[in-house]
């Protein structure tokens, strides 16, 4: 039954049969199978089928709300049992914002430094993201801004673990009359570019930038830090990073990473979002101890 409800929940999560079976190694068919005898066995249609993936009954909706908690229960009960009988071992899994990536491991390392069975997967999400797959129990944590800094509220019995006060950095070409350190107020002199309007990290930059008195429209602007930072270094283009993200971007690639001045108005914090204790694995409540 299980295995069953996975491939539910991974067919929501795709919307397209190939797809779906391919995230749970096994061919369409095996899936298409699978569904059907789960239908069959709860005696309701729980797919819409057309030519293609068309989405859930209503029937289907509410099977995937209890087959994610069923799921992770099982998931959880397998490792904690694992655990009880190994030793820390299992998967543990990240959801970190772009602008932290840089940062992550940091905090990751010494703990699978210390813990050779553990294994780790980082997954690269929005802010927004991160707090769905957590609620969805795709995730078992997530490194992103501190609650009140999310568009979104955390979750009820969720956890903030602050971990740091995120600073920035404009990375540009190097210049000798660059100075050692800049104002927000001086950053109209550089041809911007900057994370899309969709990006929590760009919300942040704007208020800093109005704090600041400043209004700018950004030339280029990309989801990636890398097609930005790619941009970089040719004419007097430049980008605005998390001080600890444009220090990692800018070290072998000859360029500038100037701090920018402290806006405590605008202070923001990083930080490691959780579950309700009663949701953790031993696995992650094992990670968490070592964060302190």
């Amino acid at each position: 039954m299980i295995d069953k409800l996975e491939m539910l929940i991974a067919l929501s999560r795709e919307r397209h049969f190939g797809r779906a079976a391919e995230s749970c190694h096994v061919t369409q068919p095996t899936l298409s199978s699978a569904i059907k005898a789960l239908e069959e066995t709860l005696g309701v249609q729980l797919v819409l089928r057309g030519a293609r993936y068309i989405g859930l009954t209503p029937e289907g909706e509410r099977v995937l709300a209890r087959a994610k908690s069923i799921v992770a229960e099982a998931r959880a009960m397998k490792s904690d049992v694992a655990t009880a009988r190994d030793g820390l071992a299992g998967t543990l899994r990240l959801g970190v914002i772009p602008t932290a990536l840089a940062s992550v491991h940091d905090y990751t390392r010494p703990f699978l430094t210390r813990n050779p069975a553990v294994r780790l997967r980082v997954v690269s999400l929005n802010s927004h993201e991160i707090l769905e797959r957590l609620v969805d129990f795709e995730v078992d944590a997530g490194l992103s801004y501190a609650a009140a800094d999310l568009a979104h509220d955390t979750p009820p019995g969720f956890e903030v673990l602050t971990l740091y006060n995120e600073t920035y950095a404009l990375v540009t070409r190097p210049d000798l009359d660059l100075p050692a350190t800049l104002d927000w107020s001086q950053l109209d002199q550089f041809e911007l570019g900057l994370l899309t309007p969709d990006m929590q990290n760009r919300r942040i930059l704007d208020r800093h930038l109005a704090l600041a008195g400043m209004s700018v429209s950004p030339r280029i602007e990309s989801n990636s830090i890398v097609a930005l930072i790619g941009h970089v270094g040719d004419g007097n283009a430049a980008t605005i990073l998390p001080q600890r993200t444009a220090a990692f971007f800018a070290e072998g690639r000859g360029l500038a990473c100037i701090p920018l001045s402290r806006l405590e108005a605008a202070s923001t914090d990083v930080a490691f979002i959780l579950p309700p204790v009663g949701r953790r694995t031993l696995l992650l409540d094992a990670f968490v101890q070592s964060l302190g």
